[in-house]
């Protein structure tokens, strides 16, 4: 055990080469001072390299004060942690309150072995406390020690460290190959792909319109290609394992990143089956994370973080990450009445929804299809549309909402009976779940793990090639070449 860890009554300072990791990354705007400063000299000596090191002493010396006047210690139950030079800013982290603590690693961290610590609370959706950069042992003898917020506060950190490591369960991984397949066959690829034939056509035909297409294109080319390659980077070498706290997700190419899923704040599951995935067998699953969100952050809503839980995988593996997150699988779905399809033609051949009494699922799309999985203790509210065009044909949505912007399960165009049988039935099966709330399998201690995991195995039947294995008891789920049926055993 580090003496840094040992002790709690002592001030402990960030790594030595923190300040280093840290300004690494603005390594590039002295690079871009250099070249500017060269071409306007016109490319001689003089005048040229004042602004480089002037920006270059600024960094570093930026990076030592920083590191000088950053400290954290462990005092009691609580992490704290103090920084700046001017405004001093001091944080109080109860561990009791600590729900997941993230590993990230920049390229450059990784080449001097440090790691940094973002740490989240119970109710936020950011980093409410980061240490960049610790040593990697010490990193992730600190995280083991936070995540044991259950700890007694008189348990020293050797003591708690000497308790037998709970194994992790693989539940899913993405191939390189399956990974760059599913980046060839995303519609950005294809709108770059439509975009390169028509301007070589251009080219062949009026080269002067096509250079100046492509000035106006370009823009728009280089940031359809950032977006796939911030996907191909973030997402490299891609695995999800279930450990006592949620589900770990590992993941990165040049920035490794292991962050955690908490079990108890997913507010909902949702599977993609995009287009030119669906002739693979692929799909997409992502999850929603109650939290508070960074303002200017993308893609999410008012209250909720969406992560990717299997950026690309076949219908077994998000089946089977579906069933250790909220358990149970999917209930019988049934569609709208026929006379929906007046209603919404391009979609009626996907909708689809139902509900049991733990979950509400919902499946919609036009060219792409998306079931939603809700579970009914995380529903905040159940209503009852009607449209105008609804109305004529005697049709209504119910929409049960869980936490966050556009976090919902749809009946999309029931029958108006249907529908208010719909609202009084999930309102009730909503207060029994929230009243009679039933552990997921994943939250269950490690000592009343089976032997077996959760998985696919041979069929004992020998009716299927597969059959799924779920908390000691084979299960009806069934998989003959990766296409998932029910046969009770």
């Amino acid at each position: 055990m580090r003496a840094d860890l040992a002790g709690e009554e002592g001030w402990q300072r960030l790594h030595p080469l923190s300040p280093l990791t840290s300004v690494g990354r603005l390594v590039p705007i002295v690079v871009l001072s250099f070249l500017l400063s060269i071409a306007h000299s016109g490319g001689h000596d003089s005048g040229v390299g004042y602004e480089p090191i002037v920006i270059g002493v600024a960094i570093v010396l930026f990076g030592l004060v920083k590191w000088l006047v950053t400290r954290w210690k462990i005092d009691g139950d609580t992490l704290r942690i103090e920084s700046g030079l001017i405004r001093r800013d001091s944080k109080r982290l109860p561990l009791a309150r600590i729900q997941a603590v993230d590993v990230v690693r920049p390229l450059l961290a990784r080449l001097l072995g440090v790691s940094e610590l973002r740490i989240r609370l119970a109710g936020s959706g950011s980093s409410d406390g980061r240490l960049a950069y610790l040593s990697e042992s010490t990193a992730l003898e600190l995280r083991a020690r936070l995540l044991n917020a259950s700890a007694p506060a008189d348990v020293v950190a050797h003591e708690v460290s000497t308790h037998p490591p709970v194994p992790e369960h693989p539940m899913a991984a993405v191939t390189t190959g399956r990974l760059l397949g599913s980046v060839l066959l995303s519609g950005l690829t294809l709108i770059l792909l439509l975009i390169a034939v028509a301007l070589l056509v251009l080219a062949l035909t009026a080269p002067k319109v096509a250079a100046a297409v492509g000035g106006f294109l370009a823009i728009y080319i280089f940031s359809f290609a950032s977006r796939l390659w911030r996907r191909l980077s973030n997402e490299f070498h891609f695995e999800a394992v279930e450990a006592p706290e949620g589900i770990r997700i590992r993941r990165g190419l040049l920035q490794t990143v292991s962050e955690t899923v908490p079990f108890g704040r997913i507010q909902a599951i949702r599977k993609i089956e995009p287009l030119l995935w669906r002739p693979m067998g692929w799909c997409r699953l992502e999850v929603d994370i109650a939290g508070s969100t960074r303002k200017k952050q993308r893609g999410e809503g008012s209250g909720v973080a969406r992560k990717a839980l299997l950026p690309v995988g076949d219908d077994r593996d998000a089946w089977h990450l579906v069933d250790r997150l909220i358990g149970g699988g999917t209930p019988t779905m049934t569609p709208p009445p026929p006379r929906a399809r007046a209603k919404a033609p391009l979609s009626y051949h996907f909708l689809a929804a139902g509900y049991d009494d733990r979950h509400a699922v919902c499946a919609t799309g036009r060219l792409r299809k998306v079931t939603v999985w809700i579970p009914l203790e995380k529903s905040q509210s159940i209503r009852r549309v009607q449209g105008p065009a609804q109305r004529g044909l005697r049709l209504a949505t119910v929409h049960v909402d869980a936490a966050g912007k556009n976090t919902r399960a749809e009946f999309r165009d029931r029958g108006v009976e249907e529908a208010d049988m719909l609202v009084a039935e999930l309102s009730r099966l909503s207060r029994a779940a929230r009243q009679h709330r039933a552990q997921p399998p994943i939250e269950r201690s490690p000592d009343l793990v089976a032997d077996v995991p959760s998985g696919w195995y041979d069929d004992p039947s020998g009716r299927h090639q597969q059959r799924y294995w779920s908390e000691g008891a084979w299960t009806a789920r069934v998989s003959d070449r990766g296409v998932i049926g029910a046969d009770p055993v």
